[in-house]
């Protein structure tokens, strides 16, 4: 099924922040990075509650009770409370990683040039499954059983959910011309995305 995507609210741009790359929700607050910093945004005041000086880069997941971060070639484990980052595991792409999920106890990670999403051990970044898409992979989250990721290609970007064993495109959202998404989580019945260098972040509706 293919459907243009409803914007229900934008939220920035944010005092500081030049581009918005991962997102994540943690139940209550919208987290998305913006290169220095890991900023908690409360997506019902739109407020920014606070900042974590911790390199963020790329992609952002929680496990309902840590943060991973996206750093570079790496993916820090980070304490949300006090920032202090906790683990550090290798990166699958080595530096070309986008989208960060966590789910069934493993991360899912985006290789951006290579179309691809990779499922990762969070101990030691072992890959154990490779899915190939035929799009540039941005933003990447699981969601009541449901693969989803970004994709922004030739100036357009739309939000798929994939077949976990095969990659197969089961469903899409087109974003509308202009509007590129370059981070990506669920959040009940919305997708939350991130707006690249515009520094904004977008709710967008999930039906």
């Amino acid at each position: 099924m293919t459907r243009t995507a409803t914007i229900i609210r934008e939220y920035g741009p944010f005092p500081g922040v030049e581009a918005v790359h991962g997102v994540s929700y943690d139940g209550k607050n919208v987290w998305f990075a913006s290169g220095d910093k890991l900023n908690a945004l409360d997506p019902e005041s739109g407020d920014t509650m606070r900042s974590l000086d911790v390199p963020a880069h790329a992609g952002t997941a929680f496990d309902g009770k840590h943060l991973y971060q996206i750093a570079e070639d790496r993916i820090q484990k980070v304490d949300p409370d006090t920032g202090k980052v906790l683990s550090t595991i290798p990166a699958p792409a080595g530096g070309a990683d986008s989208g960060l999920a966590w789910a069934e106890g493993t991360l899912w990670v985006g290789h951006y040039r290579e179309r691809q999403i990779h499922q990762i051990d969070p101990e030691t970044g072992k890959v154990l499954r490779t899915l190939q898409s035929n799009r540039f992979v941005t933003g990447v989250t699981w969601s009541d059983g449901e693969l989803w990721h970004a994709t922004w290609e030739d100036e357009e970007s739309e939000l798929r959910q994939v077949d976990p064993e095969s990659g197969k495109v089961l469903n899409s959202v087109h974003m509308p011309q202009g509007v590129f998404v370059s981070g990506l989580e669920a959040g009940g019945d919305r997708f939350y995305c991130g707006g690249g260098k515009s520094g904004l972040v977008r709710a967008v509706a999930r039906r």
